[in-house]
C-alpha cells in the first residue's frame, strides 16, 4: 500500500527521533502528528499537529490513529498493547510484535539466539535467590539488567564478585531482570537496516561505535576494515531478523567484536543514535528511509557521501559550546530544542565529514 506525499504521519514519541522523522517527513510532502504525554516535547516543534496523551490511553491512541493516514514510535519504552488501539485505526509501523521483543530483554536474546545468533552468556532472574543460581551458571563478571524499560546505562548494575549480588538487586530494586555475562570485546559497532513491506531491504554502512558510562559517545562510518568478516555475518543475522519479523521500517542491531565473531547485544526496532550521521553522510538518511518504508515508497541509496563520516553526541551542557562547533565551517550542528541539559541527557550531536 502506497501512502502519496499529503498524507499524515502519526509518530508515536515526541523526542528528538521523532523531531528528525517530521523533519524528513516534511522534506517528502508529509505532515506529522505527534503523540506525546509531555506538555512541549521537541518533536512537536516541526510537526503540523500535536496531541498530548498518556502511553496507556487507549481511547486517546484510538482517536489519534483515526486522525493519520499510518503510524510509527520513536522509541521502545512504551507499552506495546495500548497500541493495538492505535493500530486498529492506522496501520503501525513496525509491527507490534517487534516492540514487544524489544522491549523485554529475555525474550529479545532468545529471540536472536533462535535465529542463530550469538547473545552473551544469560540467565532470567526473577528473586534473591535467582540471581544466585543465575550467578553460578553465567559466573562472574557479570551484569544485572532490568528486563523492560532501560536504556542508556539505566537499570543495570555491575556484579564484580558473588558478594556483589545483594547491592545489585537493590539497585535494580527487585524488578524482573536478566543475569548477562560480561563480553571480551575489541570494538562496538551496530547494523542498520530499513526493510519495505515488500521485503526490499538496505543497510547502511557500518559505523564502530564508543560508548562513556553506557551512553553513546561517538559513531565513526565506515567502521575499520578487520571488522569486515564480522560485519558481514552481523548483516546477515540482521536481515533474518527483520524478515522473522515480517518488520518494515529502520532496524538497528547492535554488536560487539569478539574472537568468535560478532556477538549480539541488543536491537531498537527504530531509528537509532549510531545512524544521525546518515543525515549528512549518507544518499538517503535512515529517517527519509524510515519514512519511504511505512508510506510505501522505494528505499533509496545508502551509501556515503565522503570517504569517513564521524558523529558525536552532544551530552548536557556541551550543546551550550554551539558558538565554538559553528565556528568550525565543516561542523554540522544538530540541536534537539530540549529545555533543562541535565547530565547525560542527549541535547544534539554534531556530525563531521571527511573527503
Amino acid at each position: 500500500m502506497t501512502i502519496p506525499p499529503g498524507a499524515t504521519i502519526g509518530i508515536v514519541g515526541g523526542g528528538q527521533l521523532g523531531r528528525m522523522l517530521a523533519v524528513a517527513a516534511a522534506q517528502l510532502g508529509y505532515k506529522c502528528h505527534v503523540y506525546a504525554p509531555d506538555e512541549a516535547p521537541p518533536a512537536a516543534e516541526v510537526s503540523a499537529l500535536f496531541t498530548r496523551g498518556g502511553w496507556d490511553d487507549e481511547t486517546a491512541l484510538a482517536r489519534f490513529g483515526a486522525s493519520v493516514d499510518v503510524a510509527t514510535y520513536e522509541f521502545e519504552n512504551i507499552a506495546a498493547g495500548p497500541l493495538s488501539a492505535l493500530a486498529a485505526e492506522a496501520p503501525l509501523y513496525p509491527p507490534r510484535r517487534a516492540l514487544e521483543i524489544a522491549q523485554d530483554r529475555m525474550r529479545e536474546k532468545s529471540f536472536v539466539r533462535d535465529l542463530g545468533g550469538r547473545p552473551p552468556r544469560f540467565a532470567a532472574v526473577s528473586s534473591r535467590e535467582e540471581l544466585d543460581a543465575a550467578l553460578a551458571e553465567v559466573g562472574t563478571p557479570a551484569v544485572l539488567k532490568t528486563r523492560r524499560f532501560g536504556y542508556d546505562g539505566k537499570g543495570q548494575a555491575r556484579i564484580l564478585a558473588p558478594e556483589d549480588a545483594a547491592g545489585a538487586w537493590e539497585a535494580v530494586r527487585g524488578a524482573p531482570s536478566i543475569l548477562e555475562a560480561f563480553v571480551d570485546f575489541s570494538a562496538e559497532f551496530s547494523v542498520l537496516l530499513c526493510r519495505g513491506e515488500d521485503g526490499e531491504t538496505v543497510t547502511w554502512p557500518v559505523p564502530r561505535n564508543t560508548h562513556e558510562d553506557g551512553i553513546l559517545a561517538r559513531s565513526e562510518a565506515p567502521a575499520p576494515a578487520e571488522l569486515a568478516p564480522q560485519i558481514r555475518e552481523a548483516e546477515a543475522l540482521a536481515r533474518e531478523v527483520a524478515d522473522a519479523l515480517d518488520y518494515v521500517g529502520v532496524l538497528t542491531l547492535e554488536f560487539f567484536a569478539t574472537p568468535e565473531g560478532p556477538m549480539f547485544n541488543e536491537m531498537a526496532p527504530r531509528v537509532h543514535n549510531s545512524g544521525h550521521w546518515t543525515i549528512e553522510g549518507a544518499l538517503t538518511s535512515q529517517f527519509e528511509n524510515h519514512v519511504r518504508a511505512i508510506c510505501g515508497l522505494p528505499l533509496g541509496a545508502t551509501d556515503l557521501v565522503a570517504a569517513r563520516v564521524e558523529m558525536w553526541n552532544l551530552l548536557g551542557d556541551a550543546a551550550d559550546r554551539w558558538a565554538d562547533i559553528l565556528a568550525d565551517r565543516t561542523a554540522h550542528l544538530h540541536l534537539y530544542g530540549k529545555g533543562e541539559a541535565r547530565r547525560g541527557r542527549k541535547m544534539g550531536h554534531v556530525t563531521r565529514l571527511m573527503r
